[in-house]
């Protein structure tokens, strides 16, 4: 009889992939955020990425940034968390507890949004806005409401 493999990837490699691919899907020119909420079953539970509303067309969506809050991106992208929660469509107990995997850390809106629907883990890939306000924000939300949080590396050219 064979042995079973002892190379199996982790679950926290397996999800964050998941996050990884699903920011592929991301139109946005500058900034691509992937995310996948995993239960504490090892399930998937919803994945999402950082895009526009359905009704409105990416072709004519303004993807730059800009000191006009009409013609910013910033004032209509949904992010990948939100997207995530946004597409999960089982009841929101089935999230007390989940893992959330996410390419880039959440920020202060996307915190309040995870603590709400019960998510008691943040695993991320990058914080490229450590330090920052919001990102100050979204730390003291999760520590606050005792959400934890942890970075992840995966393998050389998979980020």
């Amino acid at each position: 009889m064979a042995e079973q493999r002892s190379d199996v990837i982790s679950w926290d490699e397996f999800f964050m992939r998941v996050a990884v691919a699903a920011q592929l899907r991301s139109k946005d020119p500058n900034t691509q955020v992937g995310a996948c909420i995993a239960d504490t079953d090892h399930r998937i539970l919803s994945v999402g990425y950082n895009g526009t509303p359905h009704a409105i067309a990416d072709e004519d969506f303004p993807w730059g940034d800009s000191d006009d809050p009409l013609t910013d991106k910033h004032s209509y992208v949904i992010h990948a968390e939100a997207n995530a929660i946004l597409n999960f469509r089982g009841s929101l107990k089935d999230m007390q507890g989940a893992t959330v995997y996410v390419t880039l850390f959440p920020c202060h809106e996307c915190a309040k949004l995870l603590v709400q629907v019960g998510v008691g883990e943040v695993v991320y890939l990058s914080d490229k806005y450590d330090g920052t306000m919001d990102n100050l924000i979204s730390k003291h939300t999760f520590d606050t409401c005792g959400v934890t949080y942890r970075k992840v590396k995966l393998p050389h050219g998979l980020q």
